[in-house]
């Protein structure tokens, strides 16, 4: 400006080093005008309210959350969904190809149909596979409130986290398993997994005490089955939905001991996994109809 055009006002500047410039760029003068920020707005999702749900000892208030079955050659695993009663711990485990609407919504109805009482709510973190339209108006249908975690607030969805690794991790490990194979699992899961987590396999129900200064403390010091857990509550039967009794419920807990239950499901389990290393490794293929139920009967 000053060599070429004759500008009086870059004189001082023509011979100041390009070092130097980058030194007065550090300064607070400088970066006070040309530094400026803009905050990032937030999408307002209107699907769900942000509390913690209250069953006041009701049950059918679901604790929801999703375990993925790990990668492999930048393919997806296939997806379990995992739906835990608050004050019962009755858990139902499902298997979906994806975590899309299009799959997620017929595989979520199936699952709720599976409790023996009414769903009164439905929680969850804030993950797309259950904010969304789809999965909103399945909800809306049944009468279901959905709820969502709060901000800061890491413990809102602990229950069914830990029974994610208590568990669906325990039993169905962290290997890869492709996703064709949802369908087979699921059948493992409603004809034998299902039945053994919540008539035969004990849980850990919390006592809370408090201590001289008030401050609270849990002593998990009662041991019961979920459909124990549901016995026990007062006017148990007016929570079963219709076509359902407690009767009904009784005979199937009965119908076998809790060993008899867990080995035959260990059994369902080993003839699943060498079902599924057998197609993996090029051997027989599960198909979309009835024949793979077969496999663990």
């Amino acid at each position: 400006m000053y060599g070429l055009f004759n500008d009086t006002r870059f004189s001082r500047l023509k011979d100041i080093s390009p070092a130097h410039i980058y030194n007065l760029r550090a300064t607070r003068q400088y970066l006070s005008r040309v530094r400026f920020f803009t905050k990032t707005k937030p999408t307002a999702i209107n699907i769900g309210e942000r509390k913690k749900p209250n069953p006041e000892g009701r049950p059918g208030y679901l604790r929801v959350d999703t375990v993925h079955q790990g990668d492999k050659d930048k393919e997806k695993g296939v997806y379990h969904i995992n739906l835990v009663d608050e004050v019962t711990q009755w858990e139902i485990v499902v298997a979906v190809e994806k975590i899309s609407e299009h799959y997620l919504r017929p595989v979520l109805a199936a699952a709720l149909e599976q409790f023996p009482f009414y769903i009164k709510g439905f929680h969850s973190d804030n993950g797309s596979e259950y904010i969304n339209h789809v999965v909103a108006a399945l909800l809306n249908k049944l009468l279901i409130e959905q709820t969502k975690s709060r901000p800061r607030h890491c413990n809102d969805n602990a229950l069914a986290e830990g029974k994610n690794g208590a568990v669906v991790r325990k039993h169905m490990g962290y290997g890869h398993i492709e996703q064709r194979y949802a369908a087979v699992i699921n059948a493992f899961y409603r004809q034998h997994f299902n039945v053994y987590l919540n008539y035969h396999r004990p849980c850990g129900f919390a006592t809370t005490l408090m201590d001289g200064r008030g401050k609270e403390k849990k002593v998990y010091d009662v041991y019961r089955t979920p459909f124990m857990a549901l016995q026990s509550l007062l006017n148990a039967s007016d929570s079963l939905k219709p076509g359902v009794t407690m009767a009904q419920l009784d005979e199937i807990a009965l119908a076998e001991s809790d060993n008899e239950c867990a080995e035959r499901m260990q059994k369902a389990k080993q003839i699943l996994f060498s079902a599924i290393s057998r197609s993996a490794s090029g051997g027989k293929t599960f198909g979309t109809g009835s024949p793979h139920l077969g496999l663990i009967s």
